[in-house]
């Protein structure tokens, strides 16, 4: 019988297989990674799915602006009661139980667009919605940072994944509304057998995060920000305020203006403003993430500035050019200014009080995603979207404005006294991104 081939350097047939183990646990942790941010993009891409149909939908039922921007803002009030109520509680029940939940509260709500006959189901649908992404991003974020290996492109795709799907959504369903069959159904019915299909997939993956005692005493908020701190977060709020309100705007009222410059019917306008916004807003802030957060956050204060000026000229001279030019400077102050404006505030948090800064932060940006885009659609039903856009449009610069003051004001403020700087991979919390844990 003939004996195995030896090599110089010992049994390599035997050392082999006991390599191929060790690696099958890191593959199998790496592919789970993937999918968690997969599924992430998904639920993001679902909550911008409405945003080229709100058109289609008034046209079909006859509803006001204002019941379309309130449609839009129930989606931002449940996500942050979501947040502030449920976002720990993926650190005591485990993470798989609360992203199948959120799973499955997202399989509702495409079934409540899917039989939708009026603005009510609308409504009930978007609230769903609200829930389902608040659960998803904080469960999913503290999953992908479980999991998250090193030396990779894990940092880019933690702190972008949500913005990416937003980006996503918005682009991927004009074009489906546009040129698809079955303008109000196709996008729900695909999205509904994705989600479906996630399901599954997690519900086979090893749970990545722990069980811990204490679910019932996490579901209480604590929002709160520190004396030391107040002066730097009045003078950085306007830029997040400035972020979010754009945000807001385009993904409820935007399809809208772009329809009004243009004179088009054509919903792929939509998207395309919207994904222009979000998705330089996800590239911006990667490239600037390792930067000093004053210069980031001035950055995308003057970007904000610029693309709001850009746009009311836009608005005046009725020109789309202006309108596409003004998105793509918003769009690069977008990321940055959110990002700067985080890392700003949190530097003045020290460890006790960091969740409660946080949670600060996140009702900050949920707020101004939500009320300014209702309060426009008050305004257009009373005055016209022309000058409700150009009076929002104004608004946003001025708020970048002040923010850029707050900036210059805040370097020179600082002394060197101890801070608590942010982790350069520490994700600002927002409508469409990872809440840091």
């Amino acid at each position: 019988m003939t004996k195995p081939a030896q090599t110089p350097g010992g049994p390599a047939p035997l050392a082999r297989p006991r390599a191929e183990r060790a690696r099958r646990p890191e593959q199998a942790r790496l592919a789970a990674f993937w999918l968690e941010a997969a599924v992430l993009v998904l639920f993001l891409v679902a909550s911008a799915a409405p945003t080229p149909l709100y058109r289609v939908y008034q046209a079909r039922w006859g509803f006001s602006a204002t019941t379309l921007t309130a449609v839009f803002a129930v989606y931002v009030v449940f996500l942050l009661m979501t947040v502030l109520i449920f976002g720990s509680l993926s650190d005591h029940v485990g993470r798989r139980p609360v992203i199948i939940t959120a799973l499955a509260v997202d399989t509702a709500a495409c079934i409540l667009f899917l039989l939708a006959d009026g603005a009510g189901a609308l409504f009930a649908g978007r609230a769903l919605q609200g829930v389902a992404v608040g659960l998803a991003a904080t469960a999913l974020g503290a999953a992908l940072l479980d999991l998250r290996p090193a030396g990779s492109l894990a940092p880019l795709v933690t702190s972008n994944a949500g913005t990416v799907g937003l980006a996503l959504g918005a682009l991927g369903t004009s074009v489906l509304v546009q040129y698809g069959p079955e303008p109000t159904n196709l996008v729900w019915w695909l999205l509904l057998g994705a989600i479906v299909a996630a399901i599954v997939l997690i519900a086979v993956l090893p749970e990545p995060g722990t069980v811990r005692p204490g679910a019932l005493a996490s579901l209480k908020p604590d929002v709160g920000v520190p004396r030391p701190a107040r002066g730097t977060f009045a003078r950085a709020a306007p830029c997040l305020v400035a972020v979010w309100a754009l945000g807001g705007f385009y993904l409820s009222l935007g399809p809208s203006l772009a329809a009004q410059l243009t004179g088009s019917q054509n919903l792929l306008w939509g998207g395309v403003i919207t994904f222009l916004l979000t998705g330089l807003g996800a590239v911006t802030a990667s490239a600037f993430r390792n930067s000093a957060p004053i210069a980031v956050m001035l950055g995308g204060c003057l970007g904000l500035l610029g693309g709001a000026v850009v746009t009311v000229a836009a608005i005046v001279t009725r020109t789309p050019a202006l309108l596409v030019a003004g998105t793509v400077l918003a769009g690069l102050g977008f990321g940055p200014g959110n990002l700067g404006a985080y890392r700003v505030i949190m530097a003045r948090a020290a460890a006790s009080n960091r969740a409660g800064m946080i949670a600060a932060v996140s009702t900050v940006n949920y707020l101004a995603f939500g009320l300014p885009a209702l309060l426009a659609g008050v305004a257009t039903s009373h005055f016209g979207l022309h000058d409700t856009a150009l009076v929002y449009s104004a608004a946003v610069a001025l708020l970048a404005a002040a923010a850029a003051g707050g900036v210059l004001f805040e370097s020179r403020a600082r002394t060197s006294e101890p801070q608590a700087a942010a982790p350069p991979t520490e994700l600002p919390p927002g409508p469409c991104t990872i809440p840091p844990r």
